[in-house]
């Protein structure tokens, strides 16, 4: 049983985006998951009640649906409680500085971290971002500008870019 398995789920819903089908998870804390359908590092089934009402599944759901209206100016403000270590934290946080339209790199993020030689720890922290679209894992890209890597595809990554009016 994986971690994401492991957290004390309180609800969880499923619904449809232009992207695919994502499952949504909550603790008492706050939005803790948001996965594609076949993404890597998905955790499988959850042990939660579905619960679309669910506070942080409902207010999830209709931030995403601004963001899917506009990518440009949607603002995602549900509380998260997405687990993980302090470094993984500490990623996702500056994640979450990298403005709609805008792309940093793997390198950049570990050097404003303080760790200027953790470039791939970072793409680790990256890579198991557990709350899509909401930490915007898609707007992190190689050294040379290169799309890279993303646990939902690069097709998808791609079309959130666009979506986000963002030069890569």
């Amino acid at each position: 049983m994986s971690w994401l398995q492991q957290r004390p789920w309180v609800a969880q819903t499923r619904f449809d985006t232009p992207l695919g089908p994502v499952t949504a998870a909550a603790t008492a804390r706050g939005l803790g998951g948001v996965w594609f359908d076949g993404q890597a590092h998905h955790p499988g089934p959850l042990s939660a009640p579905e619960q679309p009402g669910q506070r942080w599944l409902a207010q999830a759901s209709d931030e995403l649906s601004a963001y899917w209206l506009d990518g440009h100016t949607a603002h995602f403000c549900v509380p998260l409680d997405a687990g993980g270590t302090a470094f993984q934290q500490a990623v996702w946080q500056a994640l979450r500085t990298i403005p709609a339209g805008h792309t940093d790199r793997y390198g950049e993020i570990a050097a404003r971290l303080g760790r200027p030689a953790a470039a791939r720890a970072v793409g680790a922290a990256v890579g198991r971002n557990p709350v899509s679209i909401i930490v915007p894992c898609h707007r992190v890209l190689g050294r040379q500008g290169a799309l890279t890597g993303y646990a939902g595809g690069l097709d998808r990554k791609r079309d959130l870019l666009r979506r986000e009016g963002a030069a890569f």
